[in-house]
């Protein structure tokens, strides 16, 4: 999926002029809450009778598996509650300290193409990794977006975003976790996405600004060149 960037255009994906909704949820999200809020807004969109939305929160540490998972992966499965998704992926983390994004965007009117989406959630993280101060781009097989650096001489590889997305007759759902200041022990509970030669990283560790407000309106202010206009007024 990450080669489908050199493939898609700006305009299949920027197709209205309405803001999208934005929503800002305060402290820690159960998971099945916000499971279930995702389901009932996709079936909300698929009638027309609500509009877009990008849903930013955090959750309790906990991790999920993509439909893609496979158990030996899992580490250590009594470490965090493990919750079964219909998102694809394998398994990942969430916890306080990462930004998670859920989008439920209308593919219908933007193009119907699944690949042309994901692409587009990958330039607009590097978009604002960038305005963040952090260098991050794709990796030929792997999904989500990889910082480079250098340790004893030899590159290394860390991830920084996650991505994983479900699609409903083209209506979207689940979406991206970007490392701001997680514990980044709590990745070792699993094999993250399936990947074990590489690590993780956040935006703390990389000593890039990780206040979650300015990551929040960064993450706003980007979204708009890939996706179209946002409520962005709702971050002063």
């Amino acid at each position: 999926m990450a080669d489908a960037s050199t493939a898609c255009t700006v305009n299949s994906l920027l197709y209205r002029t309405e803001p999208v909704e934005w929503r800002v949820s305060p402290g820690l999200v159960p998971y099945d809450e916000a499971a279930a809020g995702m389901e009932a807004r996709v079936e909300a969109i698929l009638a027309g009778e609500a509009s877009e939305l990008v849903w930013l929160l955090e959750h309790p540490p906990l991790y999920t598996a993509g439909i893609s998972a496979r158990r030996e992966d899992l580490l250590d499965p009594g470490r965090f509650p493990v919750f079964d998704t219909r998102r694809g992926g394998q398994y990942t983390y969430h916890g306080p300290g990462q930004r998670v994004v859920y989008l439920m965007l209308d593919l219908r009117a933007r193009g119907r193409d699944i690949r042309c989406f994901v692409a587009g959630l990958e330039n607009w993280l590097i978009d604002s990794l960038a305005e963040l101060g952090v260098e991050a781009g794709r990796r030929p097989g792997r999904v989500g977006l990889w910082v480079a650096g250098e340790s004893g001489g030899t590159t290394t590889e860390r991830k920084i975003a996650a991505i994983g997305v479900r699609v409903k007759r083209f209506v979207t759902c689940h979406g991206i976790a970007l490392n701001v200041v997680p514990d980044l022990s709590h990745f070792a509970g699993i094999v993250p996405c399936g990947i074990s030669e590489h690590g993780v990283t956040s935006l703390a560790e990389l000593g890039a600004s990780h206040d979650m407000a300015l990551v929040d309106r960064t993450l706003a202010a980007t979204f708009a060149r890939h996706f179209g206009p946002t409520g962005i007024a709702l971050f002063p």
